[in-house]
């Protein structure tokens, strides 16, 4: 019987629907683990398709050329280490998310996914079938558990595995990043991990797919729970841990302990990972963004230069009368640090001719928000047609704060391809842009001190009438991001939002502004989830929606 197991832990970057090139990667990644003597070499959950693939493995053709893929990665096992595969599985008419155990040239194992994920951002119960309880896998004697992803965060399978003699357990994973990722990974995984005396190797997916953002952060755990190895967190990473059984339980000898990511720093990575992603993955040589001088522009400019470069990415100034001098200045200072292409397209002439056409049904009115979306819209008209004519997607730069309250102008400022700031409060908008200006990420490709601290300090506007503040329609943003807060991720009510400090008749106007913007959310180009509860993927609001909290008489 072995004493010792090899096992190379592979966090690599799929791309969702590339069988055949995730399929390479995947042979080559195998190829260093052989070289390197590895027993067994494990991929994060559903590699060969990528996660999530949502309704792509509804396609007949898909999951057969997933399982034409899966043989052909199997064959290479004749002459060397087993391997843990991840894979969409059809069996008897229904399909599954399978965890293969590949060796000797084949396919000899297949164990099933049990718990299927239906909550926030996963619906994977749409697509799959449950399995039956998974049994452990023999190999040279090691009775393996092959949980998956969500069989690990529920009761049962652990306990199950443990009662069926596993002695270790090896898991694919596909664990989006959020903020709370990496103390709830160690809390849940490693409360089954004390509880059943089981060692665990943990290997999760890295890369950007649509919205999600995953992390890698691979790991394992020890038998009472202590992590013996870690990956590094938002690249591809690979290690060859060393395990031995050592008074009869299978001990981690010789691991790397890479620094997990937290705090802005991963809230930085993860947004670059998944703007960086989205352009690479779709095609995109470069993006285009309106630049305005404000902060949420600064921002998304940097995160985009330090994505993929500053060659890639072209931001555009278009001044109207309302835009101040320093707006003007601070706009092209900006550019001039993170090095990017910058232009100055006045918008004036369109704006004139659009007087003219509207001022027959316009005259003898008062200026409205119509004026001032027209000058929006005008903005998106230039920024679209630049990228249609030269090929850049566009790249919108509205925060989760104004996406909450309608405080932004559907097919202006939110036209466009992407949101990097989608899921990021204004206050989070203002505390990223200077842990940015104190910090530089090695692997990243932006400047030093990106961001002129005058785009930070100086009063948010919009800049569409004279002497404009986002104050003068809004709360403060710390009071608006703390209601936010509540109404959003905490779903409060609002006895309890007042008793936190905020008045009645805010709490009630910011959730009536919430309710009624959702028809313009639900146009919004995706942007990367950064928080517990985004907008379109955890949080479905119906559009249609007359419910509105109330206070029981005499509460408050």
């Amino acid at each position: 019987m072995t004493q010792r197991l090899k096992i190379a832990s592979i966090q690599a970057n799929p791309v969702v629907g590339d069988i055949a090139g995730n399929l390479k990667k995947a042979q080559l990644h195998y190829a260093k683990a052989a070289a390197d003597g590895a027993d067994i070499v494990v991929f994060s959950e559903l590699f060969i398709i990528g996660y999530a693939p949502e309704d792509l493995v509804l396609r007949p053709s898909a999951v057969t050329d997933c399982k034409t893929a899966c043989l052909r990665l199997a064959a290479e096992t004749k002459d060397g280490p087993a391997i843990v595969f991840s894979a969409p599985w059809l069996d008897a008419g229904k399909l599954y998310n399978a965890a293969l155990f590949m060796r000797e040239g084949l396919i000899t194992n297949v164990r099933y996914k049990y718990h299927l994920p239906n909550y926030g951002v996963f619906d994977e119960a749409r697509v799959f079938t449950a399995g039956h309880l998974p049994q452990p896998v023999d190999f040279n004697g090691i009775s393996i558990g092959l949980p998956i992803c969500e069989d690990l965060w529920q009761d049962t399978v652990a306990d199950h595995l443990k009662d069926a003699g596993a002695e270790i357990m090896i898991s694919p994973n596909g664990s989006p990043w959020r903020r709370t990722a990496l103390t709830e990974r160690v809390a849940a995984l490693g409360e089954k991990v004390i509880t059943e005396g089981l060692p665990l190797v943990y290997v999760n997916q890295v890369g950007g797919q649509d919205e999600l953002v995953f992390d890698g952060s691979s790991f394992s755990m020890a038998a009472d729970g202590s992590i013996v190895q870690s990956l590094k967190s938002f690249v591809d990473d690979y290690d060859l841990a060393t395990w031995e059984k050592i008074d009869d339980v299978w001990t981690c000898v010789d691991a790397k302990k890479e620094v997990q990511l937290s705090g802005y720093e991963a809230d930085w990575r993860a947004m670059c990972l998944g703007l960086g992603d989205y352009v690479n993955k779709n095609g995109f040589k470069q993006i285009i963004l309106g630049m305005s001088g404000g902060i949420d522009s600064a921002m998304a400019a940097t995160i985009a230069v330090d994505a993929l470069g500053p060659d890639r990415v072209w931001a555009v100034m278009m001044p109207t009368k309302y835009t101040s001098g320093d707006s003007l200045t601070d706009a092209e200072a900006c550019c001039e640090r993170l090095g990017c292409r910058y232009d100055s397209i006045p918008i004036k002439p369109a704006i004139d001719a659009f007087d003219e056409m509207l001022e027959p049904f316009f005259k003898d009115l008062a200026p409205s928000t119509a004026e001032e979306n027209i000058q929006s819209r005008s903005r998106a008209l230039t920024l679209m047609a630049l990228s249609n004519k030269f090929g850049p997607m566009l790249v919108t730069t509205g925060n989760k704060s104004e996406m909450a309250v309608g405080y932004a102008t559907l097919y202006g400022d939110m036209c466009g391809g992407y949101n990097p700031l989608k899921d990021v409060y204004k206050t989070e908008v203002f505390a990223l842009a200077n842990w940015r200006n104190e910090n530089t990420p090695k692997d990243l490709l932006g400047a030093e001190t990106p961001i002129p601290t005058r785009i930070i300090t100086k009063p948010p506007s919009a800049e569409l009438r004279d002497d404009q503040k986002d104050s003068d329609s809004l709360p403060e943003y710390d009071v608006l991001d703390d209601l936010l807060l509540c109404l959003i991720e905490l779903e409060l009510p609002i006895e309890e939002i007042v008793a936190r400090g905020h008045s009645v008749a805010d709490v009630k106007r910011i959730q009536n502004l919430l309710y009624i913007a959702e028809y313009k959310r639900r146009q919004a180009p995706p942007g990367v989830k950064i928080g517990t509860k985004n907008f379109g993927r955890d949080r479905r609001y119906p559009i249609t929606n007359r419910y509105r909290d109330k206070i029981p008489e005499g509460e408050i």
